[in-house]
């Protein structure tokens, strides 16, 4: 594997794959690798000739007050990790490298209201820093495919509108989470819990399992909404949001029958989001049942 940390060393390389005609992947990541990103080189590794990954912790993208500083950088072991994966280049620039004139004249990259709400409600600017950086390196690399994990539903979503909307010749995949055995989907966040915290986290997947049950079964929206919020708080948490929207993240309407349950919650130091698909039954509507 190639580590590069130049743009003009990146594009030399790509290049010379390209003229070659070679199918070129990118995984996108913030490093401090776990088990769902190398599911993101997996994939790109069976569909493509080369497989990019970059590694940068984007701080257009934390807020104030956010941890960009406390994030976890692992370097040495993403490398190896990476290596194992049969990852081909590693891409990991210094921020002076995308960012050289600084954070506050930046151009920056806004994509409309899929991004409005959810994540992007309590997270102010955070997906335009996503889709600015993610539209930085889909220049830079020029990929025919790119992964992207589905446990971040949102900002998976922000990226297909992007694309389309910018008509980039690149296939977007979506890879379905990647969980520990009891359920939690993983994330480099996850390290911030104790371990007590870390034995009340499942919880959020199982409570999401509850909910996506009751709604298949006709269960009211509103009430089986409020009694999962419910349950978070007995359980610790403090909830950010829990919703159900179609898979567009538009409402649910009477006639939505496939959806998608997106919840976030703070337990202790971590933020942690997921999600489930919900089919609801012909019976169900979209509010006060």
């Amino acid at each position: 594997m190639h580590t590069l940390r130049d743009i003009s060393e990146l594009r030399r390389t790509l290049r010379e794959h390209r003229l070659r005609g070679q199918r070129i992947a990118l995984v996108p990541t913030m490093g401090n690798l776990h088990a769902g990103h190398l599911a993101l080189v997996t994939r790109a590794r069976a569909n493509a000739d080369v497989v990019v990954a970059s590694l940068f912790v984007n701080p257009l993208q934390f807020g104030p007050g956010e941890d960009l500083d406390a994030y976890p950088r692992t370097f040495e072991a993403d490398q190896a990790q990476l290596v194992e994966a049969g990852c081909d280049i590693l891409f990991a620039p210094a921020v002076s490298a995308l960012y050289p004139n600084g954070l506050t004249t930046q151009t920056r990259v806004h994509v409309p209201e899929v991004g409005a709400g959810l994540c992007g409600g309590s997270r102010p600017g955070h997906f335009d820093g996503v889709s600015t950086v993610v539209s930085m390196l889909f220049n830079l690399v020029q990929p025919d495919i790119a992964c992207f994990g589905q446990k971040d539903y949102q900002q998976l979503a922000v990226i297909r509108k992007l694309v389309s909307d910018l008509h980039l010749p690149i296939e977007i995949i979506g890879v379905p989470i990647v969980r520990a055995d009891d359920g939690l989907a993983l994330s480099s966040r996850n390290g911030y819990l104790s371990p007590e915290e870390r034995a009340i986290a499942p919880t959020l997947y199982r409570t999401l399992c509850t909910l996506r049950d009751a709604l298949e079964q006709g269960e009211s929206i509103d009430q089986t909404l409020h009694q999962g919020k419910a349950a978070l708080y007995d359980a610790g948490f403090v909830p950010d949001y829990l919703e159900l929207r179609d898979p567009a993240l538009g409402a649910v309407r009477d006639a939505t029958r496939d959806a998608v349950l997106l919840a976030a919650a703070q337990l202790g130091p971590a933020r942690l989001i997921d999600n489930l698909s919900v089919r609801l039954p012909d019976a169900a509507r979209a509010s006060g049942r």
